[in-house]
C-alpha cells in the first residue's frame, strides 16, 4: 500500500472518530462554590437610606446681646473645656459699672459694721440700766431712754443690712450684664465653626428670626447614628437592642451600637417610602477610628441571634428555598431546604444540608440544570 493511501486511511479514521466521539463529550459549566459551615446567624433589619453620624450634644451658640467683638479666644477645630471663654464683646462700660457697684457694696458693708457695733453697745447699755433699775440705783426714765435708744440702733443695724443686700443685688445685676458680653462653653467639646472676627458687630437673634450662630460647639465624646428604617421593619425594633454600624469612610469595619431612640412618628416624604427614624448610639469607638459628625452610616438592628448554626451565604438560596449542591461527581443536584434566621449576609439552614456540603454561590449562572457537570472557578 502506498504512503498516500495509508495517510488517507488515517485521516478517514480520525474524522469518523471525531464524529462518533463528539456527541458523547460533555462540557462542564464554571461555577463559584461555597461550603455549608457552622457559625453565628442573625435576624436583622437595616435602614432604607443612608443614616448620619450625629453628636449627642451640639450647640450653635449665639450672643444674647449685641456688640463689637473685642476678644476671640478660640479657633475652629480647637478643643475647649466647660466654662472656657470663647468670645467676648466690648464691655468696658459694664466693667466700670461692676467696679462702681463693688465699691458701693464695700461702703455699705463698712457702714453696716459701724452701725451694728453701735447697736450692740446700746443693747449692753440698756441691759445694764435694767439691772441698775432692779437694784433701784437708777431712775425709770433713764432705763426707758437706754432701752429705746437700743431699739433705734438695732433698727438702724437692720436697715444697714438691707442696704448691703441692695448693693449686693446691684453688683449681681451689673455682673450678669457683663456676662452677657461673654460667650463661654456650656460643655467640653470641639469648636466646629466660628462666625465673626475681632472688630465685627454681633447682632443677637430676635425672637422668631434665625441668625448665624457665633460658635458651633460639638461634644465628640458621645456619638450616634440617625437612620430611617421602613415602617414595616420598624415595628420589630425596640430600644436597647444591639446593632452594628458600618461607614463608607471605614469600609469592612463594624462598630457596636445600641438602639437608643425610636421616633414616635412616621416620616412621610414625597416619592419615598414611609420610614421611622431610629437612633443607634455607638457603644465603643476604637482610637484609630476618627469619626466626623456628618459621616454617612448604615445600621443593622439585631432582632435575634444564634451561635454555632449551619449557615449559607443568603445569595446562594433561591426565593423558593432551594440550592444547587455539588455532589462527589462534580454534578449538580437541586435541594430543597428549610431556613431559619436570615439577613443580607447569612441564612440559617435548619433542614436539607449537612456541614461541609458544597453549594453553588452563583445559582443564576447560565446552563445550570440538574445533573450538570461543573467546574469550580474559586481560584
Amino acid at each position: 500500500m502506498s504512503k498516500f493511501k495509508i495517510l488517507l486511511s488515517v485521516c478517514v479514521v480520525l474524522v469518523v472518530g471525531l464524529f462518533v466521539w463528539q456527541p458523547w463529550s460533555e462540557k462542564s459549566v464554571g461555577v463559584w462554590q461555597v461550603t455549608a459551615e457552622l457559625g453565628p446567624v442573625e435576624s436583622t433589619v437595616t435602614n432604607t437610606r443612608a443614616g448620619t453620624i450625629k453628636a449627642c450634644r451640639r450647640s450653635k451658640l449665639s450672643m444674647p446681646a449685641g456688640g463689637v467683638v473685642s476678644r476671640l479666644e478660640v479657633t475652629e477645630g480647637q478643643y475647649v473645656e466647660q466654662g472656657e471663654l470663647l468670645l467676648e464683646l466690648w464691655n468696658k462700660d459694664n466693667a466700670a459699672l461692676i467696679a462702681q457697684a463693688q465699691s458701693s457694696l464695700n461702703m455699705r458693708e463698712s457702714e453696716k459694721t459701724r452701725i451694728c457695733l453701735q447697736a450692740d453697745l446700746k443693747q449692753r447699755e440698756a441691759k445694764r440700766q435694767s439691772q441698775l433699775l432692779a437694784k433701784k440705783l437708777t431712775s425709770i426714765e433713764e432705763a426707758d431712754n437706754a432701752r429705746t435708744t437700743a431699739q433705734i440702733e438695732q433698727t438702724a443695724c437692720t436697715t444697714a443690712e438691707l442696704q448691703v443686700q441692695i448693693a449686693r443685688s446691684n453688683l449681681d445685676l451689673h455682673t450678669a450684664n457683663f456676662e452677657l458680653t461673654q460667650l463661654r462653653a456650656p460643655f467640653a467639646g470641639v469648636v466646629a465653626e466660628i462666625e465673626g472676627e475681632i472688630g465685627e458687630y454681633v447682632t443677637p437673634s430676635p425672637p422668631g428670626i434665625l441668625t448665624p450662630a457665633a460658635v458651633d460647639l460639638i461634644d465628640l465624646s458621645c456619638l450616634y447614628v440617625s437612620a430611617p428604617i421602613d415602617e414595616i421593619d420598624a415595628a420589630s425594633v425596640r430600644v436597647g437592642q444591639k446593632a452594628t454600624i458600618t461607614l463608607d469612610a471605614y469600609r469592612n469595619r463594624e462598630l457596636p451600637g445600641t438602639v437608643s431612640r425610636i421616633a414616635p412618628y412616621v416620616l412621610d416624604l414625597e416619592k419615598q417610602a414611609r420610614t421611622v427614624a431610629v437612633e443607634v448610639q455607638i457603644d465603643e469607638l476604637p482610637q484609630e477610628v476618627k469619626l466626623l459628625v456628618g459621616y454617612s452610616a448604615d445600621i443593622s438592628v439585631i432582632l435575634a441571634r444564634k451561635e454555632n448554626q449551619l449557615r449559607l451565604p443568603t445569595e446562594t438560596i433561591s426565593l423558593d428555598q432551594k440550592v444547587w449542591r455539588i455532589n462527589a461527581d462534580h454534578r449538580l443536584e437541586q435541594v430543597s431546604i428549610v431556613t431559619g434566621l436570615s439577613n443580607w449576609s447569612f441564612t440559617e439552614v435548619v433542614e436539607g444540608l449537612n456541614v461541609g456540603d458544597q453549594i453553588v454561590r452563583n445559582p443564576d449562572a447560565d446552563n445550570i440544570k440538574d445533573g450538570q457537570l461543573v467546574s469550580i472557578n474559586n481560584d
